[in-house]
């Protein structure tokens, strides 16, 4: 089945120009088109999207992520390349959770704090 460009944009929550840019930059392999030359995607650039879409929002830079679609797209030899791809931008993922976790719990110890002069304000209230 084929999806036109608007209908994957609002599936994917990618913008049309985003889409248009990534196929433009070879991150997206060519898609197909129709007869009247409209892109016509498939069920698989869909899915290709989808990880696009998580490697991009976790941090990896677009040409990583055009080197790691291109290795995809050559087959089973390159497997071990895409797996070393993937396990270093893992490590940059644990590390930036690892980062973040130590602003929640100072941003918890902070709610806590607050809980509690709101709890002394209200007993002296009383």
């Amino acid at each position: 089945m084929g999806y036109s460009i608007k209908t994957i944009s609002q599936k994917t929550g990618l913008s049309q120009y985003t889409l248009r840019y990534y196929e433009r930059e070879g991150v997206l392999p060519v898609v197909s088109r129709d007869a009247h030359g409209n892109r016509c995607f498939h069920d698989e650039d869909l899915e290709l999207l989808s990880l696009i879409r998580c490697l991009k929002d976790t941090g990896m830079p677009i040409a990583e992520i055009k080197q790691f679609v291109a290795l995809s797209k050559e087959g089973l030899d390159t497997l071990p390349e895409q797996r070393k791809l993937l396990q270093e931008h893992k490590v940059q993922i644990d590390e930036k959770i690892k980062f973040f976790q130590s602003f929640a719990e100072k941003v918890e110890h902070k709610i806590a704090y607050f809980a509690s002069l709101e709890r002394e304000a209200d007993t002296k209230a009383t």
